[in-house]
């Protein structure tokens, strides 16, 4: 499949990148790069091949799902610059 410069204008504006007329032929021709490898990809058999999320075979280690640093809220308070009533007090930022 190949992206002619429309196509490529389409795109960069959609994603928001501001791109020259003169680079459009260029990011033109890397879409169509792009593309042509994920044909490429699509010709690959993959019938029997189990999806995977990593390269090894391993799982994250799990802990308790426990409440471990509760009740030091005038400690954390301690390191806030303006405090009220038990909470982060922070500048009004909307009017």
């Amino acid at each position: 499949m190949s992206i002619d410069i429309d196509t490529a204008r389409k795109v960069a504006k959609l994603a928001r990148i501001r791109v020259d007329e003169s680079d459009l032929p260029a990011l033109a021709g890397e879409l169509s790069g792009i593309l042509g490898f994920m044909e490429q990809l699509n010709e690959v058999d993959v019938t029997g091949v189990e999806p995977m999320t990593s390269v090894t075979p391993m799982r994250l280690k799990r802990r308790e799902d426990v409440v471990t640093d509760g009740n030091i809220q005038d400690q954390v308070l301690a390191n806030a610059p303006d405090q009220r009533e038990g909470f982060f007090a922070v500048p009004k930022v909307v009017e």
